[in-house]
């Protein structure tokens, strides 16, 4: 197949890049490079420098090919930026996504996989599935929900057909470390490597009384490698199968760490002392996110590499081994 890829110069976007690739499809990726980089673009991928609201560049290169699918990962991902600047993130993730998407419809290119958030649906107790209800507490999330509705009411009045895949928590590095998390806008993960590697002097847990078994956050952890092995068969899925119906899925593995769980098993498997402390809680973030991933295991028979720890482990050991790198 040949894959349009938009933020294939950032963290995810590259991973699903390699994904691709490896399995012999061919990638062109569109990134502005003002969050992505160019060394985390894979070698074997087209690459056209370029934002996705270009009507221009994005005309020019779809007349060229004709793409059987595009994966939209673009976007602007911290949720404390997004508090501080809401109307940033109402442009970059929803406006610019909108016009994309016109653009790509214009030229025939009626098949996107949608890279949203599991921040959608807010703070739940239980485990989350895709019928629960949605309750967005930051801009950033509001932003990725509104193009998510988006979808939905376009899809009912085009020939598009879109897969909606809403992101829990994603960690972990490349195996053969092609490519890692460069930069940190909050990222969890990333500052407990930076810690690990003496790179930054402790770690701040922001809030220590939310309602759950030690009092910190709470959250679904997916490799960034199983992530894009779940874009890739849902990409195939959806290229092949002309009965498809358009549909959201959960991303993630079904079960949850806390903050100060994830800082002490990462002290254990790196035989060394994590400094960290309590800060106030953040505005826009939840007590606990955890998935109910069934739905995709059933509609496209995947199912994770690692169980429980073994994925807690490889998320952070190559997390940590692309931080030293």
């Amino acid at each position: 197949m040949k894959i349009l890829i938009t933020g294939g110069a950032g963290y995810v976007g590259s991973n699903g890049a390699l994904a691709f690739l490896d399995r012999g499809h061919k990638v062109t990726i569109i990134d502005n490079l003002i969050n992505g980089e160019k060394k985390l673009i894979p070698k074997r991928s087209a690459f056209l420098e370029s934002d996705i609201n270009n009507e221009k560049k994005i005309s020019k290169l779809l007349k060229k090919t004709k793409f059987d699918v595009v994966i939209h990962y673009a976007a602007l991902t911290s949720v404390p930026d997004s508090i501080k600047s809401p109307s940033k993130y109402y442009k970059n993730n929803f406006l610019k996504s909108k016009k994309f998407l016109k653009i790509c419809l214009k030229y025939g290119l009626n098949n996107i996989i949608y890279s949203s958030t599991a921040g959608v649906y807010g703070d739940k107790k239980k485990k989350i599935d895709e019928k629960h209800s949605v309750k967005p507490k930051s801009p950033y999330a509001k932003s990725k929900l509104k193009f998510e509705n988006h979808l939905k009411n376009i899809g009912k009045k085009t020939k598009l057909k879109y897969i909606i895949l809403r992101y829990f928590n994603v960690g972990g590095a490349d195996k053969f470390l092609r490519s890692g998390l460069t930069k940190n806008n909050g990222n969890l993960i990333k500052t407990l490597c930076e810690v690990a590697t003496k790179k930054r002097k402790k770690i701040i847990i922001f809030g220590n009384n939310y309602k759950t078994k030690d009092g910190t956050t709470i959250r679904d952890y997916i490799h960034v490698t199983d992530l894009s092995k779940m874009h890739l068969v849902a990409a195939e899925k959806l290229v092949k199968d002309k009965n498809f119906k358009s549909d959201v899925f959960n991303c993630g593995y079904g079960f949850g760490f806390s903050t100060k769980e994830l800082i002490i098993f990462m002290q254990k498997i790196l035989s060394l002392r994590i400094n960290f402390e309590y800060g106030k809680k953040r505005t826009g973030d939840i007590e606990q996110s955890v998935s109910k991933v069934s739905k995709f295991k059933k509609k496209f028979k995947w199912f994770p590499k690692y169980n429980k720890y073994n994925s807690l482990k490889k998320i952070l050991k190559s997390s940590y081994n692309w931080e030293k790198k």
